[in-house]
């Protein structure tokens, strides 16, 4: 039945895989940017309005740079850098080395001094006061409490924080240039600054590489004096050694017969190593195999031969005993013959099984025996070898030794001749190109720009709002999320009824009273599905069910029992004795008797059936609600009696309880020929209404297909594009009313 209705129904209902790649990834994020888009606006306005706020209660900053030139062509002076490691022998200085140089403690701090930046009014660390500055971080004061007596250093120190944020440098893309710059609140400050800082770093170079100079020169005549005296007792030494030794020269020489002897040994001992592991491994298995097993089982007996044969023979001795006991008794000649000819092929076989057993052991000692003696051998050959690598290693731990002690000394004694020279003032690293003037404009707060970033940040922030809103939504929201999320096919999409049909009394009557509406129209699709999934069946009972209460399954159990009631002669059961709400909706009068009654037996079937006006649907009412409603499905009298309803009805269609809340849906599928499982639009979980399937599987039930409820057609066709043919071929709000005539005799038929 299920291949029938795969046929039947997947080319109908189910989208082909080419089409769902058609639904372009960035068309997805339109809609849900389109969905939202007032609220991405407002988000928009709000960071807008935001950034004006903060950009005009700001303070203006203005900035001014002073440009220099690094000197590439200045006499270079020695820095102990040079002398421990020989870097930079060129003299060419890291542009970004000097850019922190310049941001450094020490030439701020000098430059704090020398400018007597606390004489600033509103500059003084003297006086507390809580700037713009504060307010907003850019200033982090060290110390809470004044030191009880102010100088130059405390002052410096007091200011340095705020003046190193203030303070940039910049390199000149393709040239040796660079700006340093100061911003202030105070014009002429930032200009007068920056050209303070500029003669600072250059003034400290030039102090700073003098005084390293004279240490150097100093540091290495003092040294060339014990290098000296190392590489002489260097020399002595590694003569001494070769005299003690005997030897002339034997660095590099090819230990060539006992080198060729571990090679060849070590390539042997492998091969024996890997000969003993595969004879250990089936010794292994023999020998923990337990008392009494069949060793023709392992891998390492079954392999040989002459045991496959035994296998083979034992085998067919068996099949061949197997056939002559079909026809002969025990005390028959031919099958004393073929139970004699079984007993000797097992025989054949454990004795071939105990041959290759102890062939195996002998194997694995063998192999032990052989990988031990490649094993001294290479010993052998290893120690011949020590004794002339330890000369070697000693010889090349004092040449080396020589060779070290007497390049230092190299290095040092040209060192120190070069150095001494080079005491006198050198090139300073670098000039001032152009010093900085006042700026007629600040730089910061840029209102523009800040307004700019702040509607684009807004908007991106409500962008992501509606994106993530919509990853995060794990609801069924269109037909195709039915398919691709459930793995199961769409009967249906019932449209979203207005608040005035919500009412249940209206719902339930939705096909006979507004034959002409979408609903009606998506009633007959189902109708139609359903038809289609069983068409070699002449009855069908049917199960609707859902995941949770409210999602309208009997709703849709009413109308489509009353659709099929049009074409065939339908009883409708309201099986969810729990909390019934067909007889509620069909307007029956209250304590009818039915499915309960009939089932325990307290009334006849004519008593529990009730015609439904102005249609030719029978209904039976769920009853007087039982003790145990899930006992009295589980029980062989119901089983009869659906038996014995579908011998008087075509179509039988069956309202079950939630599937997350009872069992009772689970026992009905496997009492019917398919169950209709019902979600609701935006609404259900995906993984709710997936466990509520798989769990109807799991029962035996089948199901025909998936009816997605409460669907708004207008929004799906705003945001989501796949039904805008409901507004295109004119569905429009009350469905094909020039086709009345056409679906009146339809359902006739």
């Amino acid at each position: 039945m299920q291949n029938k209705f795969d046929d039947a129904v997947k080319p109908v209902f189910l989208h082909d895989p080419e089409d769902q790649q058609d639904n372009a990834e960035l068309l997805e994020y339109w809609r849900s940017i389109l969905k939202s888009k007032w609220a991405i606006i407002g988000l928009a306005l709000s960071g807008t309005l935001l950034a004006a706020a903060i950009s005009f209660s700001l303070t203006p900053v203005y900035q001014s740079s002073t440009t220099i030139l690094f000197e590439p062509n200045r006499a270079k002076m020695l820095s102990l850098e040079d002398i421990y490691n020989g870097a930079n022998q060129h003299g060419r200085e890291d542009f970004f080395t000097q850019f922190q140089i310049i941001k450094s403690r020490e030439v701020l701090h000098k430059a704090i001094i020398k400018a007597r930046l606390w004489e600033v009014p509103g500059y003084d660390p003297r006086i507390p006061q809580e700037s713009i500055w504060q307010k907003f971080g850019l200033v982090t004061e060290t110390t809470t409490t004044a030191p009880k007596e102010w100088n130059d250093q405390t002052l410096a120190d007091a200011l340095y924080p705020w003046v190193s944020l203030n303070v940039t440098v910049d390199a000149v893309a393709g040239s040796r240039l660079a700006k340093i710059g100061f911003m202030s609140p105070d014009a002429a400050l930032s200009a007068r600054f920056a050209n303070t800082i500029a003669e600072v770093y250059i003034d400290n170079d030039l102090e700073a590489r003098f005084a390293l100079t004279q240490k150097a020169s100093g540091w290495l005549q003092e040294q060339l004096v014990s290098i000296k005296a190392k590489l002489n007792d260097s020399e002595r030494a590694l003569q001494q050694f070769r005299e003690r030794e005997g030897l002339v020269d034997i660095k590099g020489t090819a230990q060539s017969g006992a080198g060729v002897q571990i090679q060849d040994v070590m390539g042997k001992l492998i091969e024996a190593r890997i000969r003993r592991l595969e004879a250990e491994n089936a010794y292994k298995q023999i020998r923990e195999a337990p008392k009494g097993a069949d060793l023709s089982a392992l891998p390492a007996i079954s392999k040989n031969q002459a045991v496959s044969e035994a296998k083979s023979a034992e085998s067919v001795a068996s099949r061949k005993l197997a056939e002559v006991s079909q026809r002969y008794g025990r005390e028959h000649p031919r099958y004393v013959q073929a139970e004699s000819e079984l007993e000797s092929a097992r025989n054949n076989l454990r004795k071939q099984v105990d041959v290759v057993a102890s062939t195996l052991s002998r194997e694995y000692e063998l192999a032990r025996g052989i990988e031990s003696n490649l094993e001294g051998i290479l010993a052998a050959a290893k120690g011949s070898v020590k004794a002339i690598n330890r000369k070697e290693g000693e010889l090349s731990i004092l040449e080396r030794e020589v060779e070290s002690n007497r390049q230092m000394y190299e290095v040092f004694f040209q060192r120190a001749n070069k150095a001494s020279g080079e005491l006198e003032l050198q090139t300073p690293v670098a000039r001032v190109i152009e010093p900085s003037s006042v700026p007629g404009a600040p730089i910061k707060p840029n209102k523009n720009k800040n307004i700019a970033l702040g509607f684009l940040l807004g908007g991106f922030l409500g962008v992501l709002f509606a994106l993530l809103r919509d990853r995060l939504d794990n609801t069924l929201k269109t037909s195709e999320d039915v398919e691709s999320r459930l793995k199961q096919p769409i009967l249906t999409t019932l449209p979203l009824l207005s608040k005035a049909e919500v009412e249940r009394t209206k719902t339930a009557r939705i096909f006979i009273d507004q034959p002409n509406s979408i609903y009606a129209e998506s009633i007959r699709s189902a109708r139609t599905g359903v038809l289609l999934s069983g068409i070699d069946l002449p009855r069908r009972t049917l199960v609707v069910t859902s995941s949770v209460p409210g999602e309208g399954k009997t709703t849709f159990s009413i109308n489509l029992a009353l659709a099929h009631s049009h074409t065939k002669k339908t009883l409708l059961i309201d099986a969810d004795m729990r909390r019934p709400a067909i007889s509620k909706g069909l307007q029956v009068a209250p304590g009818a008797k039915g499915l309960s009654n009939f089932v325990s037996g307290t009334a006849a079937l004519q008593e529990c059936l009730v015609p439904i006006e102005d249609s030719d649907l029978v209904l039976m009412p769920a009853g007087a609600v039982p003790p145990n409603p899930l006992e009295l499905l589980l029980s062989q009298r119901f089983k009869d009696t659906l038996h014995e309803l579908e011998k008087h009805f075509d179509v039988i269609v069956i309202d079950s309880p939630p599937v997350e809340l009872v069992s009772d849906a689970m026992v009905l599928a496997t009492m019917s020929q398919g169950v209709i499982y019902v979600a609701r639009a935006e609404s259900t979980p995906h993984q709710v209404a997936r466990k509520g399937i798989q769990r109807i599987k799991r029962a035996g039930g089948q199901i025909i297909g998936v009816v997605l409820n409460q669907f708004d057609v207008q929004k799906a066709e705003k945001y989501y594009g796949d039904y805008s043919g409901y507004g295109k071929y004119g569905y429009g709000k009350h469905g094909y009313s020039g086709y009345a005539p056409v679906y009146g005799s339809e359902d006739k038929v």
